[in-house]
């Protein structure tokens, strides 16, 4: 069993820093330099990947690379204040680029920050770069190997040939094969996990230490109790507890096994025990397949 991997940002981008300033600024002769310490004292918050970099055209200078699981509305601000704070660290101007993994909605993106208070002007403009735009091809021909876990959710990348192919690239390179944990997580976004399993031929418990995994179970529950609060208002502290934890217990099903998972919503919906509820939401985290699932769910409804 594949033991548990560095999948930082950090990590992956160090995996070919060139290529990606390249990619993520277009600057054709851009040489990527050192990947510097990007935590800023005076904010509770360290900025993904902050490179010194150097090109003929444009001398010295940062890029600093955000990356959002799913893109937020205060993220305009949150580039400003990064690219300031980087700036006024390293006193070298920055480069900030915004990229974003998986698509929260059609809403278009902002590229910049605007602020005007009594005739006083904050601009601060910022690449984005959405993955789902981006051609999966980049990844194999530039090459981009930061990019290969990513495959899954590219564009075009979503067949399951495609995924075995940044699979076999990943486990050829000793530096690239523990990223397979990254690549399997965002294949259960674009195939089943039995598939998922199957292709990788590893216990799939090793997903659940990709951080992005984390992060969408809290998402889940976060979900769940804004749901469950609203709800809750109006039917009663019990009932819109109960709302709370049919909505996180929902959302990680469809995320975790797909449709498979979310068919189990009808049985999980007839339980009004609050404990035998959160026993189950607790179970999704651990279990690896739906059988599992349904053997914890007869467990606690005897």
């Amino acid at each position: 069993m594949i033991k548990p991997a560095d999948v930082s940002t950090k990590r992956l981008i160090s995996l070919a820093p060139d290529n990606w300033v390249k990619w993520v600024t277009q600057i054709p002769d851009i040489v990527a330099g050192e990947i510097l310490n990007s935590e800023f004292q005076w904010i509770s918050r360290e900025s993904d990947v902050l490179i010194r970099v150097e090109s003929p055209q444009h001398g010295k200078f940062l890029v600093l690379n955000e990356l959002q699981l799913r893109y937020k509305p205060e993220m305009p601000r949150r580039m400003r204040a990064y690219a300031a704070l980087a700036e006024e660290k390293y006193n070298l101007p920055t480069y900030p680029v915004l990229i974003n993994i998986l698509k929260a909605s059609d809403a278009e993106i902002p590229t910049s920050y605007a602020l005007n208070i009594a005739g006083l002007r904050a601009i601060q403009d910022y690449r984005v770069i959405n993955l789902w735009e981006v051609d999966v091809e980049i990844a194999f021909q530039q090459p981009l190997p930061s990019l290969l876990p990513f495959v899954p959710i590219l564009k075009g990348g979503e067949n399951e040939s495609t995924i075995r192919e940044a699979l076999q690239i990943l486990r050829a390179d000793e530096q690239l094969n523990q990223l397979e944990t990254v690549l399997a997580f965002f294949a259960t976004f674009v195939l089943e996990s039995t598939l998922v399993q199957e292709i990788m031929r590893w216990d799939m418990a090793v997903l659940h230490e990709s951080p992005w995994y984390q992060e969408i179970l809290r998402e889940g529950e976060a979900r769940g109790e804004a749901r469950g609060e609203a709800r809750g208002e109006a039917r009663g502290e019990l009932r819109g507890r109960k709302e709370e934890l049919y909505s996180g217990i929902e959302l990680a099903l469809e995320i975790k096994f797909g449709n498979q998972g979310s068919e189990l919503m009808a049985i999980i919906s007839e339980i009004t025990d609050l404990q035998k509820l959160k026993a189950i939401q607790q179970a999704i985290k651990t279990v690896n397949t739906v059988n599992e699932l349904q053997q914890v769910m007869s467990t606690n409804l005897t």
